[in-house]
């Protein structure tokens, strides 16, 4: 067994051991299982937030980005630097207050709750769990890819692997484990990270040698429009990409549900700080190292292998073990919110809300964990059938979580005059957009990322639904005041 292996395996058994110990502490109890009991404190929150949002894209599809367009991919690391921060302060503090006085403990029952309408959810759910489910595909796709990478496994064996890792801890110990594994995973996704990134840099001989050596290959690599210059003064590409993992993720489900478990509002603020440390050490560097890859394997066939290759060849073979544990991390630590935040929402949202009346803990408990097996192997079957692209499929997963979700989180918590006509709309209008922008070709034919389409229309739904038909369908008094507090 190589140093490689070894590492994983330790590694492995360190975030099942932690499903272990917390089961016992969320096995029969809703709001333990799904929110760990509302007792997370800001460095937990902050690296479970960044970390289930940053996923497996970071160490492949930043990876790619850099390598085939250079500098082009940080216009989608500057939306990122400052996504986690804009997360907490615009829906943290607030959305902690409200989910607890509305006794909501999922985040689409929250949004039920909040504009007070079943239709709500049955809008909501759907468009979540597809759009979630092609989301945890990714992550099983750049789970099984990664580690057959480093170790040499058959990609369906790791891919096995992987993925049994990740259902069992989830499985046994629901958000406690996820935010606990999270936190850990955060802290070695960055370690790894940084660690390739400084051995990068000295195997070209420094930023500047690197920069230069780039230059010779392509000098547009080092501008910020792209391989060929197709993306100079494409402002509706650009502000897409901007959007895509700063306003985006606000409604990203299985991300704002951190704002639930916070121990109290307070929390946001700490979080936040602990959020853009992390993320001006982390985000640049997937980005750097994939342009750097350029210099350093030439003849690469496979842009999202960059960052395992580069490793391979400027680590020593007990730092690949790590790094290749970082990979993991990223991989893991969105994979497990994604099912937990899939399974609650068909188990609480769906069945307990229309099939299962008056559903007790522990039967709700029972089923969330079946969906989580459920899905996982629905996920491993598609993953082994026809594994897309990470890249592509983690960009389309969120674009249509962001434009349909986004401004119903927001507004919930912001403006007393969202109604549920607004949100259903909004929500609606969002997913609609941003997937026939995508799929009709009009993204390329208008040069308007569908991430923007999206957004512009669900907010202009929201805003036109609700004020449209605020005496037919009037917030109620509770929700202005439990606002008012807020």
């Amino acid at each position: 067994m190589n140093v490689a292996l070894i590492v994983l395996v330790v590694y492995f058994a360190l975030m099942a051991a932690i499903g272990m110990w917390t089961t016992r502490r969320s096995s029969t109890s809703t709001e333990d299982y799904l929110l760990g009991g509302r007792r997370l404190g800001p460095a937990v929150t902050a690296l479970r937030l960044q970390s289930s949002s940053m996923s497996g894209y970071m160490f492949l599809g930043a990876g790619s980005l850099g390598f085939t367009q250079g500098y082009f991919g940080m216009w989608y690391a500057l939306g990122d630097l400052g996504g986690g921060i804009l997360n907490l302060s615009v829906l943290g503090r607030r959305m902690r207050k409200l989910s607890k006085m509305l006794g909501s403990v999922s985040s689409i029952e929250y949004l039920e709750d909040r504009y007070q309408s079943p239709w709500v959810r049955i809008v909501a759910a759907p468009i979540a769990l597809g759009a979630l489910f092609l989301y945890v595909l990714s992550q099983f796709i750049a789970g099984g890819s990664g580690l057959a990478s480093v170790t040499g496994l058959d990609f369906k064996v790791a891919l096995l692997i992987a993925v049994g890792v990740i259902v069992l801890y989830t499985f046994l110990g629901g958000y406690l484990a996820v935010a606990y594994t999270d936190f850990i995973q955060a802290i070695v996704m960055l370690i790894g990270m940084l660690w390739i990134l400084i051995a990068t840099l000295r195997s070209v001989g420094g930023v500047t040698t690197g920069h230069e050596r780039v230059g010779e290959v392509n000098p547009n690599l080092l501008t910020m429009w792209g391989a060929d210059l197709q993306y100079q003064a494409d402002w509706g590409t650009i502000l897409g990409a901007l959007l895509l993992f700063s306003i985006g993720y606000m409604g990203w489900p299985h991300v704002v549900v951190s704002h639930m478990a916070m121990e109290k509002p307070s929390v946001a603020r700490g979080a936040g700080v602990y959020s853009m440390l992390f993320n001006i050490l982390f985000i640049p560097a997937p980005y750097l190292i994939g342009t750097m890859a350029i210099v350093l394997l030439p003849g690469l066939s496979d842009p999202e292998q960059a960052i395992f290759e580069v490793a391979k060849s400027v680590l020593p073979e007990f730092a690949v073990g790590i790094v290749m544990a970082a990979v993991m991390a990223a991989i893991m630590s969105t994979a497990d919110a994604l099912l937990l935040q899939t399974s609650t929402i068909a188990a609480r949202d769906v069945f307990g809300r229309f099939f299962i009346k008056n559903m007790s803990e522990r039967q709700m408990v029972r089923i969330s964990r079946t969906m989580v097996l459920l899905l996982a192997a629905g996920g491993i079957g598609l993953a082994l059938w026809q594994p897309p692209g990470v890249f592509a499929l983690v960009v389309f997963a969120t674009t249509i979580l962001g434009s349909a979700f986004a401004p119903a989180y927001i507004c919930a918590v912001w403006w007393q005059k969202a109604n549920s006509v607004g949100a259903i709309a909004s929500m609606i209008a969002g997913t609609v957009v941003s997937v026939a922008w995508k799929q009709s070709g009009l993204a390329d034919m208008t040069s308007t990322d569908p991430m923007l389409a999206g957004l512009l229309a669900s907010t202009i739904a929201m805003v036109v639904g609700s004020l449209l038909t605020q005496k037919s369908h009037p917030v109620s008094s509770e929700i202005r005041e439990a606002m008012a507090d807020l």
